[in-house]
């Protein structure tokens, strides 16, 4: 269906990658995989013809729809929810325009014999043919169904685009992608501002309803579940698996011990015949061996072993000093805006030592919960915080509050005290930041290097209570395992607002469900809250037949 031949992006005397090419069929379900900078996003943005490479080209029928789901979120303020999802139709808008502009110089037009004339009129009839064969009539049904398919109610619609969370407008841009109807899919970390149960709609969604898709994705669950092809891009290259993520692992793996293996052997020939040169060329009756010999190594081919991303973050908590037995105790605690009622008698006892998880749906509350336990914003009823509780926090837009304009090690000097001064660039490097990565500026680091720069921030001193927001956005799959397990190893208490099921899977043992204005305790871990959850929504079924 789509065809990208000879691809090649080039920056300021570095090649990112050359000479890719590969087929996208009807069908496919791709994940597009390498590490952080290989060139993933680059590669998306030119097949949704957002950017243009540096050589080869990308060939589509020309009826194909390309639809691209950037990571930042493009959803404009000024519109209602209604309005800015209805966008997905503004081709057919102007096309419906265009036809009426056309008319209109028909009718006023008198040069009936000109060749001018005959080529409006044939512009007219194949832009009226092409509009009168989208069947737009009922878009205002299909822009609802969309919006209630994605968890929108009916009050929503009118309600402007800046009212919502993250989440939610990026729903709405899914809204609007999907109402296009497209032959191929273009998604960038889709489920970075998206809930648990919003991803396995979208889940769903791929698996059952869509065409082409091309994802890239650090949630493993997530592409493991959807994609049934695996290209990797590195040093340059690609190796294109027509297996799921998991299955590329084992496949690579082994990829790359034969190639360790046919270079290990590649090297042993050439030190032999290297050898057979050296002591030999002075010899007359071996000339025409040595000769040979200089001739098939000029010709071999010297053969390479793929890069593996060898970076390792050393991430480890300081010692927590003791707090009291219990960190945080809730008593009938809720939250309302006005008439608006987020979520009330919330009544949670969080004991020293406890890993727990807040999940539900965006705007049910988790974030809000977060701020009155920093004491950023009132509340109703009793919230209490135990003796010597020293809170760290990373909020979901921590990486984004970072002055732009510092240096890497200047952000951290800024905020260091005592002893850790003498220390911030053996800190830096276990967080790959060492030599020349401490002199960039916070404008030019990608999200995943943005996100462990704040992280930093909280190991410089040392705390009891730690609360994470959606911590793992932006970080690779290595970088989250690190994380993951410096949390497990972590002694003091911790909180965590996540989406990722298999960040939390093993990590936790305790989650806390907000939803319908109320916080539900599960004391349990995240597959079997996920189990229990589905068991609930089968009970509910059955009750309302």
């Amino acid at each position: 269906m789509i065809s990208v031949d000879g691809l090649a992006v080039e920056f300021g005397g570095s090649t990112l990658f050359s000479d890719i090419s590969f087929v996208i069929n009807e069908k496919d379900r791709i994940a597009l995989m390498g590490k952080n900078g290989a060139g993933k996003s680059t590669l998306l943005k030119i097949l949704a013809g957002v950017r243009p490479p540096s050589r080869g080209k990308i060939s589509a029928p020309k009826e194909c729809v390309i639809a691209y789901l950037p990571q930042h979120l493009m959803t404009e303020d000024g519109r209602t929810v209604f309005e800015e999802t209805a966008q997905a139709f503004a081709h057919q808008h102007e096309m419906e325009a265009e036809i009426g502009r056309l008319n209109k110089e028909l009718e006023t037009r008198t040069d009936y014999e000109t060749d001018s004339y005959m080529e409006l009129i044939e512009e007219v009839s194949a832009l009226s043919e092409k509009f009168y064969a989208i069947d737009a009539t009922n878009y205002e049904e299909d822009v609802e169904k969309a919006l209630f398919g994605l968890g929108f109610l009916r009050e929503d619609f009118s309600r402007q685009t800046k009212d919502f969370s993250g989440g939610w407008r990026m729903r709405i841009e899914l809204a609007k992608l999907l109402l296009q109807k497209p032959d191929v899919l273009l998604l960038d970390e889709p489920t970075n501002h998206l809930d648990i149960e919003s991803i396995q709609w979208l889940e769903d969604f791929l698996i059952n309803s869509a065409k082409a898709v091309i994802v890239i994705s650090h949630d493993r669950k997530f592409i493991d579940n959807i994609t049934t092809r695996t290209i990797e891009v590195t040093m340059g290259r690609i190796y294109d698996y027509k297996v799921n993520y998991s299955k590329y692992l084992e496949l690579r793996k082994e990829r790359r011990e034969q190639q360790q293996k046919a270079y290990e052997e590649q090297q042993r020939f050439i030190a032999d015949t290297t050898e057979f040169i050296d002591r030999f060329k002075g010899t007359y009756s071996k000339t025409t061996q040595v000769q040979s010999r200089v001739k098939m190594l000029e010709k071999l081919e010297l053969l390479e072993v793929d890069e593996e991303d060898s970076s390792a973050l050393r991430l480890k908590f300081p010692p927590s000093p003791r707090s009291g037995n219990y960190p945080v105790i809730m008593d009938n605690v809720g939250k309302t805006y006005g008439s608006h009622t987020v979520f009330r008698n919330a009544n949670i006892t969080v004991e020293r030592g406890d890993k727990v998880a807040f999940v539900g749906k965006n705007g049910e509350g988790k974030s809000t919960l977060v701020k009155c336990i920093m004491k950023e914003i009132e509340h109703d009823g009793t919230l209490t915080l135990g003796h010597n509780v020293q809170m760290g926090y990373f909020a979901q837009n921590q990486a984004s509050l970072l002055d732009e304009n510092l240096t890497v090690f200047q952000t951290i000097d800024d905020v260091a005290k005592g002893d850790i001064r003498n220390k911030i660039r053996d800190l830096l490097g276990a967080f790959m930041f060492g030599g020349e990565e401490s002199t960039k500026k916070v404008k030019v680091l990608s999200g995943g290097e943005r996100t462990r720069l704040a992280m930093i921030k909280l190991l410089l001193e040392p705390i009891n209570l730690l609360i994470l927001d959606e911590p793992t956005n932006h970080l690779d799959l290595k970088t989250k395992d690190i994380l993951k397990q410096a949390l497990a190893d972590f002694d003091g208490t911790l909180v965590v607002v996540s989406h990722d099921r298999d960040f939390l899977d093993g990590l936790v043992t305790k989650v806390y469900e907000f939803g319908n204005k109320k916080v539900t305790e599960h004391l349990c871990g995240i597959y079997e809250f996920l189990e229990k959850k589905k068991m609930d929504s089968l009970n509910e079924l059955e009750k309302r037949k």
